[in-house]
């Protein structure tokens, strides 16, 4: 192979390269957006889910026992540490939870919806505290 062949080998890798790199950066953007629609249709559930809740007589069913449970032991442990930030799984650590990374992404949601209902406030990324 002479110089002027590999050249060329070079530049078609090149042209290929660069193609995928744009469609990648295509999905990222289509997926980016997809993700926020869908977060912004969860708040919208959220919101419509505790707007209901608060209208509905009094007798009726409360939410599971488990969610509760779970949003409740969230609450109690920045309640008992107002000033302090974390992290999912540091939270999980702290309630003696699973810290499996599928158990810990739900709590991650729990947290963003939280954020979103105005109980906290995110001084990083990833971290979570009590809103003051």
């Amino acid at each position: 192979m002479n110089v002027i062949e590999l050249l060329a080998d070079l530049q078609a890798q090149h042209d290929e390269t660069t193609a995928r790199a744009g469609e990648l950066r295509d999905r990222i953007e289509h997926l980016t957006a997809t993700l926020a629609e869908t977060e912004a249709r969860l708040a919208d559930l959220a919101t419509t889910r505790k707007v209901i809740a608060e209208l509905a007589p009094a007798g009726t069913e409360a939410d599971p026992p488990e969610t509760n449970t779970a949003y409740q032991a969230i609450v109690n442990a920045f309640n008992q540490h107002p000033g302090q930030a974390f992290r999912a799984r540091e939270l999980h650590e702290l309630l003696g939870m699973l810290t499996d990374e599928a158990t810990v992404n739900i709590t991650r949601s729990r947290l963003g919806r939280l954020t979103r209902q105005g109980f906290l406030t995110q001084p990083g990324r990833g971290r979570y505290q009590k809103r003051t």
